[in-house]
């Protein structure tokens, strides 16, 4: 499955919820799903009730979409879950957390996953000062990220730096803004990850 490149606003709507795909955008006014938060296409505004199936496919589409990835990738994820000790759901959220692009999102360098993934591909991100551009690579407790020193002088992300500067950072995390570092204290809890899914409806659609 090829990743979706067509206008993430319409993944929003299809879901009936705000999956903030657009960094800043999703919390003003010009915002697609606050003009119209029904799904897009012909029929969307036509009330229609979800089976059982149905509900659990939404959960998985929305954690998918969320993090941006492909049905094989989010099944090798879930595959890898299931075979770590604890809550399979649970383990789900915790490796999609520690994925690099998400952590640079959390951390403040980046507006979106999306554009997130994009620093990451291009060389703009040092895990323990070494060059890493693989978007899915996962972080462990100590690890410390940092944007490269020719990224960090660029207008560019100082742009990005004013615009997430009132983002809350998650307790897991240490930030210094102003070096563009920071360190991952311990590995996520899922009491503190703030989605709007319920994983064990996941769990189960791929326990059939």
């Amino acid at each position: 499955m090829a990743r979706y490149t067509g206008p993430v606003c319409r993944l929003c709507r299809r879901e009936g919820v705000k999956l903030f795909l657009k960094g800043d955008r999703c919390y003003s006014s010009k915002c697609a799903f606050e003009k119209r938060s029904y799904p897009p296409g012909e029929h969307g505004q036509k009330r229609t009730k979800l089976t059982g199936y149905g509900l659990q496919l939404r959960e998985k589409q929305k954690l998918k979409r969320i993090y941006g990835m492909s049905e094989n990738q989010f099944r090798r994820y879930f595959e890898k879950a299931d075979t770590m000790k604890g809550i399979t759901g649970d383990n789900l959220i915790q490796l999609l957390e520690r994925r690099l692009d998400n952590i640079v999102f959390r951390m403040g360098f980046a507006r979106t996953r999306r554009e997130a993934r994009i620093f990451v591909r291009h060389n703009h991100v040092l895990v323990n000062e070494k060059k890493v551009n693989i978007p899915s690579f996962l972080v462990k407790e100590g690890d410390v990220i940092e944007i490269r020193e020719k990224t960090k002088e660029t207008e560019f992300m100082k742009d990005i730096l004013a615009s997430t500067q009132r983002r809350s950072v998650p307790e897991y995390l240490e930030v210094d803004r102003e070096a563009m570092k920071g360190t991952v204290k311990r590995l996520p809890q899922r009491e503190e990850i703030i989605l709007p899914v319920n994983e064990q409806l996941i769990v189960e659609l791929y326990s059939k």
